[in-house]
């Protein structure tokens, strides 16, 4: 097998939670560019039918659905349905979060469980649901979007984000835990850790610290619409079939200062 098709992701289909703009949708459409059927399903099932009408220009199928990741019985719809529609699930990625900005003193209760509710439950449901497919199928690739404030402790004039720097770290344990759980079935488990990328949800961040997060970052810029499909479409396709357990950090080089 060739280089190129080794990261082809040709007659596979992936979920992508989230899907319908954003980061999600960045590395749905790199899916489909490599091959790939998706299925993008988030809260905001019109974001993803117009995500999927975008993708489907490229020669793939795409499915797009509502679902709530904190919903365990629309998660299980969304896996059935894509195994009904597809015949199997070879990807997973578990990108839907939520976020919420306070100093750690005033963080509502209500707002802390929002946010662990939606990145670390939710990733869960979506885990274990899409991973009982792919138990039975003996192969699988799961990538969980983390996120480089998982890593340790940040500023707080570029997040004062505890509930979500907390449920990231989360997000990464989960992943390493679940890869020595799941090696065994032919399942992969890696995650991403992106940096400070213009999305909606990171607007408010990025205004309010853009200096402080470029001077931290040696490349000098934020991440674009391009910069994750690479990594993306390798953690889902042969290439990393050697690969379980890992973080790769798409963060401009934030991580080493």
């Amino acid at each position: 097998m060739n280089v190129l098709e080794l990261f082809s992701l040709k007659g596979k289909t992936a979920i992508v939670t989230g899907g319908g703009r954003g980061l999600g949708e960045q590395i749905a459409r790199a899916f489909a560019e490599a091959g790939a059927d998706v299925v993008l399903c988030s809260r905001k099932k019109a974001a993803c039918e117009e995500a999927a009408a975008r993708i489907e220009s490229l020669g793939v199928r795409a499915l797009a659905m509502e679902c709530d990741i904190t919903n365990r019985t629309q998660v299980d719809e969304v896996v059935a349905e894509t195994v009904k529609q597809f015949g199997k699930i070879d990807i997973l990625v578990n990108n839907s979060g939520a976020t919420w900005g306070a100093p750690a003193e005033e963080m509502p209760i209500e707002a802390w469980e929002k946010v662990i509710s939606t990145n670390v439950t939710g990733t869960f449901h979506m885990s274990q649901a899409a991973g009982k497919v792919m138990i039975k199928q003996g192969h699988g690739k799961i990538i969980n979007i983390a996120s480089i404030a998982g890593l340790g402790g940040v500023d707080p004039r570029i997040m004062d984000t505890i509930g979500y720097n907390t449920s990231k770290g989360a997000v990464i344990t989960f992943t390493k835990d679940l890869a020595a759980k799941w090696g065994r079935y032919g399942i992969n488990v890696n995650a991403i850790a992106p940096g400070f990328f213009p999305t909606k949800m990171a607007k408010v961040i990025i205004e309010r610290g853009k200096n402080p997060i470029l001077e931290a970052t040696p490349l000098g810029r934020f991440g674009n619409d391009q910069d994750l499909k690479g990594a993306a479409v390798f953690l889902a396709s042969q290439a990393s079939d050697y690969v379980t357990g890992d973080v790769l950090l798409v963060d401009g080089g934030m991580h080493v200062l």
